[in-house]
């Protein structure tokens, strides 16, 4: 039995490419029968589909295994690519380079790179020690959890290619203008004095070969590592989101963030920040506010928030940072976030 076992569950990386095919085939055909199967299952149950009730489990069961299969998908093939990108060869592109430039490759680095907020204060610290400059490491920390490749996909699955893009190319610019704006305010001397004073380190880094095979056992990794934590973040924003898509009337969610009302931007983003959860789990959020009305900046700007700008990374990185680092860092992206809003209600 044990030698049955382990036959089994080696067998994906023995023979890896049947391995990708079959998972592959077998993950779209589950993935195309989804919607008929949660209005089987509504049906199913003693609720009117037309009901407030009806309209809220059909979007629960529907998005929760959609979000889900998207998220396993797309960590799963990110943790085989991300092999490329460790923190030390992260580190090795950016040091050396010159501002502007450096800002533009650190936020397209950030990404594909699987670093979230949690990771802050030992990717600052090991960017520090890397020569790499501090507006430089801001594009970076801003772009990696707020524009991954977990909302790209998730986004893309739910809304189209457009509004992925368009988020993208927001994402990419909020980090790539914060960051080289704190690189303008030269603003070292607001490190926390152990940071500032660590010795520098070599940005070099060691290039080992990787099989396909072992590719496949970092994707399996991934998934049990980031949907393994986030999931629970997930469950709690589709039932958030079903809530909001059953029993939010669409007139109201209309004037509280509709484009009309000119503080629905900036309280979008006064509400985001304390709330702390990451872009799998905000955005079946971010799908209801828009079915019941909502402008599209202003959800935007309220996702951006909540990704970039949480509660809990401003604690994390009290431990490297001064106050007045932090709050300039608040205040940059916060503005870049509100530019957003107000200009995409304003042209769309």
């Amino acid at each position: 039995m044990n030698t049955l076992t382990l036959d089994c569950k080696s067998w994906p990386t023995r023979q890896p490419v049947l391995f990708l095919v079959l998972a592959a085939i077998a993950w779209l055909g589950i993935y195309n029968v989804l919607d008929p199967a949660a209005e089987a299952l509504v049906a199913a149950l003693p609720v009117d589909r037309a009901s407030h009730l009806g309209g809220a489990l059909q979007f629960f069961f529907y998005d929760t295994p959609k979000v889900l299969m998207l998220l396993t998908g797309v960590v799963f093939v990110m943790g085989m690519i991300n092999s490329y990108f460790t923190p030390e060869r992260t580190r090795a592109l950016l040091a050396g380079r010159s501002e502007g430039v450096a800002n533009v490759m650190a936020a397209t680095l950030g990404i594909v790179t699987p670093f979230c907020s949690c990771s802050a204060v030992p990717l600052f610290i090991g960017f520090v020690q890397a020569g790499v400059p501090l507006g430089v490491t801001f594009s970076f920390l801003i772009s990696a959890p707020m524009v991954n490749e977990v909302a790209l996909t998730l986004l893309f699955g739910l809304f189209g290619w457009k509004v992925a893009l368009l988020y993208l190319g927001l994402g990419l610019t909020v980090a790539i203008v914060a960051g080289w704006t704190i690189g303008r305010l030269k603003m070292e001397a607001y490190l926390e004095d152990w940071v500032r004073d660590m010795p520098k380190m070599s940005a070099g880094f060691e290039a080992g070969q990787v099989t396909l095979a072992d590719r496949l056992d970092g994707g399996f990794a991934a998934v049990r590592q980031i949907v393994g934590k986030v999931w629970p973040y997930i469950l709690a924003g589709i039932a958030i989101g079903a809530g909001i898509h059953g029993y939010v009337p669409q007139d109201f969610m209309a004037s509280l963030m509709g484009r009309d009302a000119w503080w629905s931007v900036p309280l979008a983003v006064l509400v985001g920040v304390p709330m702390y959860t990451n872009a799998a789990g905000i955005i079946p959020i971010v799908q209801a506010l828009l079915a019941k009305g909502a402008a599209l900046g202003t959800v935007l700007a309220f996702m951006m928030s909540v990704i970039a700008l949480s509660l809990p990374e401003m604690i994390i990185l009290r431990k490297v940072l001064k106050m007045r680092l932090i709050a300039t860092f608040v205040g940059v992206v916060a503005a870049g976030i509100l530019a957003v809003g107000f200009v995409f209600n304003a042209v769309l």
